[in-house]
């Protein structure tokens, strides 16, 4: 076994064919070999992202492959299965996010020197090597506890110069208005889109509708198409008048908060759907919109005038969703429901920084999700001051960090001793690269 891939590696090395040099092999973990095409692959998906170029991410990356390749030696001794489902449902989010980033698949192509055919062969084998090393890296470190003894011994440890500065943080909750949509509008836009429906079925080409009228810029630009998604991805009207066509059926109208939509069933891979739609947003007059800003007024002075609190008018008044959590507005790059004053959008740290808590804004206009306008009010509901971090009162925070280098610690462990009974052959060009880890026994 050693000696074949010894002689494998040679013969990779130095093959040159039509004055370049056929792809080298790397590294030896066990039954896996680490590829130069690999290592190169994972750098370009790395400054796809709009990074610059940098020699220690590269080392990152060939020291993270190096583990991916050990993990999955050990996936390859234990058993572990990874089903041709999760793969290809995997290779189609990356390659969307691929052309989302880089405006289509042709640019995919050229980026990366490759047919879209061969992108998604070379992804086969990452994605599923991905997978199977996280889980023989779950099966290592998830099962993994922290007792808050252990957070507070943790903590206690810390040289004084390590323990971080946390910023100002804002829990924010939100009245929002929307401007009201008249029925007759309403009717117009399904009116026009069952036009289109009808046109379809008579002829004319669903994608090239899309192009021309759908009020979704994104998928306008790909004929109306969204890419493979799963269940839980689309918002629920849509989903569920999505997954009920049969391929290339048009659904009715429907309705979402998004506006009105027909949708074609492109094709269909077991609980993933690709389709394509046609969007109408509903444009919202100045009255509707005047209306609204009359109405949040009315509601701020009945607050201020203490006849009802801002919790209550909340549940009153309310047109969002957030309603039925207390109107919580949730960050939504940290899914979190602390605001970060610095990390806020101009926008809203404008309307919020100098507030204290229970202070409300002013009303205020602003952009939905939807993309319509619509206005609200914004209340600090708690401020935690910029501070030491401090057991007190970043506890659940200290705790995560403990947990996450307890369970780096067992994964150094884990590589150690794994490394000391695996046979690994690393060429010597990429052990320049200063490692966390000691590679070689």
């Amino acid at each position: 076994m050693k000696k074949y891939y010894i002689v494998y590696t040679l013969l990779l090395s130095v093959f040159i064919s039509f004055g370049q040099t056929i792809d080298r092999v790397e590294a030896i973990i066990g039954d896996e070999i680490l590829l130069s095409s690999e290592i190169e692959t994972q750098y370009l998906q790395y400054l796809s992202q709009g990074n610059v170029e940098s020699l220690s991410i590269k080392c990152e990356i060939i020291e993270d492959l190096l583990f991916q390749k050990l993990l999955v030696n050990q996936a390859n001794v234990d058993s572990v299965e990874i089903s041709d489902e999760e793969v290809r449902s995997e290779i189609n989010k990356r390659i969307n996010y691929f052309e989302s980033q880089l405006g289509s698949i042709s640019k995919v192509e050229n980026y990366f020197g490759k047919s879209i055919v061969e992108i998604k062969n070379e992804l086969t084998e990452i994605v599923k090597d991905q997978f199977l090393a996280q889980r023989v890296q779950s099966s290592i470190s998830n099962d993994i506890s922290i007792t808050p003894s252990e957070v507070r011994s943790f903590f206690r440890k810390l040289p004084a110069e390590e323990i971080p500065e946390i910023p100002t943080k804002l829990e924010l909750i939100q009245i929002i208005i929307n401007p009201i949509i008249s029925q007759a509008q309403k009717d117009k836009l399904r009116e026009r889109l069952n036009i289109f429906r009808d046109r379809v079925y008579n002829g004319e080409d669903f994608q090239m509708l899309a192009t021309l009228y759908s009020d979704d810029p994104v998928s306008a630009s790909k004929g109306g198409e969204l890419g493979f998604v799963n269940r839980g991805d689309l918002v629920p009207e849509f989903e569920r008048a999505a997954f009920r066509l049969r391929q290339g059926e048009i659904s009715e109208v429907i309705e979402s908060k998004f506006g009105f939509h027909i949708i074609q069933l492109i094709e269909r891979r077991g609980d993933q759907i690709n389709v394509r739609h046609i969007l109408l947003r509903p444009k919202v007059s100045a009255t509707s919109l005047n209306d609204a800003k009359v109405k949040i007024e009315k509601i701020a002075d009945e607050i201020k005038s203490g006849s009802i609190t801002f919790e209550e008018a909340i549940l009153k008044y309310s047109d969002d969703d957030s309603k039925n959590s207390g109107g919580v507005l949730i960050d939504q790059k940290t899914m979190s429901n602390m605001h970060i004053i610095e990390d806020m959008d101009p926008s809203l740290k404008f309307l919020v920084k100098d507030l204290d808590e229970s202070e409300f804004s002013s009303p205020n206009i602003f952009s939905n999700s939807d993309e319509t306008n619509a206005y609200r009010l914004i209340k600090v509901k708690s401020k935690l001051n910029a501070h030491k971090a401090n057991l007190s009162d970043d506890f659940s925070m200290i705790k995560e960090f403990a947990l996450n280098m307890k369970r780096q610690d067992e994964l150094f462990d884990w590589i150690k001793r794994t490394v000391d009974i695996t046979y690994i052959e690393i060429n010597s060009n990429i052990l320049s690269c200063n490692f966390k880890n000691k590679w070689i026994k």
